[in-house]
């Protein structure tokens, strides 16, 4: 398969020659910035280039769940509340292997900026492999542990049934949503997005078309839900993995499983596990915490919670390119170029984080009629969206910094600072479910209080840890 002329130009603009010391290609100035407002702002084009179509793939699998909630709500109450529970087991277990898009990213664009494509590429072949078997091993133990993890999670009687069925159903298409993250990692790696993109609108299209055949035309239920999401995730997953290794057989890269490359895609994931896990179990003791505050306070944060998600996709899509690109260029060794990057996007996404915030908090003024006929809980549900929009500047400098150190390979820097700050903010939880808002005089101020230790404990310490981090040099040496 011969690369085209606009291919072999990508390569150029994107690895380009090696640079030693500080040195910056691509007409940087001695401090590591732009040299002028025009490369300033070609600068800036080149992050929304990568960070818009990245936005429309990180929705792909919400945008399912979304789907299936939409048409199952159609079959009945049980089986709505058994897609809940289904729906959270996939999503969680899912979520916890983003580390492979991550880590591919990096050891992509690493390469490709060192001039070293054919070595990339078997990187991304390697990444592959670890995330078919990943999958596998997922599908058939969620396949096999479904119903006591339904019954964990609340599951009793035609609830637990529904919710056995769907989870049946759909874990099996966790290998191919598990080749999406890696071949995701691979196409931004190479600096091509707008593929993977493609993908997440065919696979979401795709999802919606047999969601209706399957429920009502065949009758087949909730069962016929999951099977239209697994059908999705597979074709997602081949239509994005096919061309990966299309591109990499054409630079010669073997096509054959590698245990090396594979226990180093896999050493390289690890950190980036923990640091998801750290994450993941900070969000379940807020969750936890909002429980311990009242029937209330838990329904409006849902709605919050839900929301910020979603805002939360756009910031993460800023952070995403700026791996991409600070990657490339530490591959190259220009490190001057790296810090430039690294400041541009950075300001990025406050400026992005910002614009959002407004957005989140005057949306909120409103939204809680969307989400619930209790005039107390959209008091809850305003007063949550307006704190979280005032802090949205700094999760999205924080989510850039994030993007940046994961393109620098600094794992273990990120898994550590994310354990520790998790662990500061649980701690900080039990100290204000025990002690603090019982004697709080209502839920607006318990409300408050719960969003302001979320933003302040655990994004601002992960914001004081990235910042530290990148002001050092130590990121650049990793």
């Amino acid at each position: 398969m011969e690369r085209s002329a606009e291919e072999n130009d990508m390569e150029r603009r994107t690895t380009g020659p090696k640079q030693s010391g500080d040195g910056v290609s691509g007409g940087a100035s001695g401090g590591g910035m732009p040299a002028g407002a025009s490369d300033m702002r070609s600068t800036y084009r080149r992050i929304l280039a990568l960070a818009v179509p990245t936005f429309g793939q990180l929705i792909a699998e919400p945008a399912f769940v979304l789907i299936d909630t939409a048409i199952v709500g159609h079959i009945g109450d049980a089986a709505l509340a058994g897609l809940s529970i289904g729906s959270t087991i996939i999503l969680t277990a899912v979520g916890l292997c983003i580390f492979l898009a991550y880590s591919t990213t990096a050891q992509v664009a690493h390469l490709l900026g060192a001039g070293r494509r054919r070595e990339g590429l078997q990187a991304g072949i390697d990444g592959l492999w670890l995330a078919l078997g990943i999958g596998v091993v997922l599908g058939v133990g969620l396949f096999a542990a479904a119903e006591p993890l339904c019954r964990a999670l609340g599951g009793q009687g035609a609830v637990l049934d529904q919710a056995v069925a769907y989870t049946r159903a759909v874990v099996l298409g966790a290998p191919g949503m598990l080749l999406v993250y890696s071949a995701n990692g691979v196409f931004r790696g190479l600096q091509k997005v707008r593929i993977t993109l493609i993908a997440a609108v065919g696979g979401a299209l795709l999802n919606t078309v047999l969601d209706v055949l399957f429920v009502f035309g065949f009758g087949w239920g909730i069962v016929g839900s999951g099977v239209a999401t697994l059908i999705a995730q597979w074709y997602m997953g081949l239509f994005l993995a096919v061309p990966a290794v299309l591109w990499a057989r054409a630079d010669g890269a073997s096509l054959c499983p590698s245990a090396a490359g594979i226990a180093r895609a896999g050493g390289d994931g690890l950190p980036l596990f923990v640091r998801t896990l750290a994450i993941r179990a900070a969000m379940v003791a807020t969750v936890a915490c909002a429980a311990r505050m009242g029937t209330e306070v838990l329904a409006g944060f849902q709605a919050v919670n839900s929301s910020w998600n979603f805002a939360m996709n756009m910031l993460d899509s800023v952070g995403i390119a700026g791996q991409t690109l600070v990657g490339s260029a530490l591959g190259a060794g220009a490190l001057a170029r790296a810090r430039g990057l690294t400041r541009v996007t950075g300001h990025m996404g406050l400026a992005v984080g910002a614009v959002i915030g407004v957005g989140f908090a005057l949306a909120g003024l409103f939204a809680g009629h969307l989400f619930s006929p209790n005039p107390a809980i959209q008091l809850l549900v305003a007063v949550g969206m307006v704190t979280m929009g005032l802090f949205l500047p700094l999760q999205g400098w924080m989510m850039a910094l994030d993007g940046i150190l994961i393109g620098a390979r600094d794992y273990r820097y990120l898994a550590a600072t994310c354990l520790a700050t998790a662990t500061a903010y649980i701690a900080a939880l039990l100290v204000l479910t025990g002690f603090v808002t019982p004697s709080l005089p209502n839920d607006l101020a318990r409300t408050v209080l719960l969003w302001s230790a979320f933003n302040v404990v655990l994004m601002g310490g992960r914001g004081l840890a990235n910042g530290l981090r990148v002001r050092g040099g130590g990121w650049l040496d990793v």
